[in-house]
């Protein structure tokens, strides 16, 4: 594998699976980095990682890699140097990893106390590239589905008419198309069935502003702070104040009242 980027130092492009998203509580399980060298070659290592806690089911899923895959792994501090070499005088690029990747990666560094300084590198985040070229609204989806401008975009009416349209392109573009799911199964996303597309694009929704969600059990979890990822019904039970402090905090009255609806259920017995 070789490239045609214009470099004046290795540029290293890299992505992380970890335990989570959460950049202080969670831990790296793999990274993977391929570095582009001014000549024009490639150079690449991926290092699996013991992260020191365990690896939540839903994680796994995801990335495919269980306790048990990193068990007898090093740790981060184990190989932290030899990766900081590895990554010595590169710039770093990846996708979305301004926002997560980069901030996760450092961190790791601190917590090994291993220096890696980027003040002097250059970041590349292709994600934003991606959104900045490739328009992500209804008007980029009306031309890339319907093939036609949109007119008057932004009037209630044009939108919503276009939005229908849209919608009815996908259904008649993705019928019978499979994709994997979290289990490597093959299956059928997009059907013309409205419970289906509800399944599909809102069935994690607990409250519409997104502080509470749905585990890969049907449990709602809480999605910010300091209890992140946690079952809303543990932090209830462990923290009655928290009821309150939500209460009485600036959160949507939705939220508000998708919590209460929790917390009577626990009152009656049924989690």
């Amino acid at each position: 594998m070789t490239h045609n980027l214009k470099l004046k130092k290795p540029l290293a492009f890299f992505d992380l699976e970890t335990t989570g998203i959460n950049i202080q509580k969670d831990r790296i399980v793999e990274i993977s980095v391929v570095k582009a060298l001014m000549n024009g070659q490639i150079e690449s290592k991926t290092f699996r990682v013991n992260p020191g806690i365990p690896i939540p089911l839903e994680s796994s899923l995801i990335h495919g890699i269980y306790d048990e895959d990193v068990k007898d792994c090093p740790t981060f501090k184990n190989f932290a140097k030899t990766l900081a070499q590895f990554l010595q005088g590169c710039d770093l690029a990846g996708f979305n990893s301004n926002r997560f990747d980069v901030p996760m990666l450092v961190e790791e560094f601190l917590r090994a106390e291993v220096e890696f300084d980027i003040k002097n590198r250059k970041l590349v985040d292709a994600q934003r590239i991606f959104h900045l070229m490739e328009p992500r609204n209804l008007s980029a989806a009306y031309k890339f589905y319907c093939g036609k401008d949109l007119e008057n975009a932004h009037s209630a009416h044009a939108d919503t008419v276009a939005t229908f349209e849209v919608l009815c392109a996908q259904v008649e573009r993705y019928a019978g198309v499979k994709i994997k799911n979290d289990k490597g199964e093959l299956y059928e996303p997009v059907q013309n069935d409205i419970e289906a597309l509800h399944n599909l694009t809102a069935s994690k929704i607990v409250d519409f502003a997104n502080r509470m969600s749905y585990n890969s059990k049907g449990e709602e979890i809480i999605n910010f702070g300091k209890h992140n990822g946690k079952r809303v019904v543990d932090v209830l039970a462990q923290e009655p104040s928290y009821y309150d402090w939500m209460m009485k905090g600036d959160f949507p009255l939705d939220t508000k009242r998708k919590l209460t609806e929790i917390k009577m259920r626990m009152a009656f017995g049924r989690k």
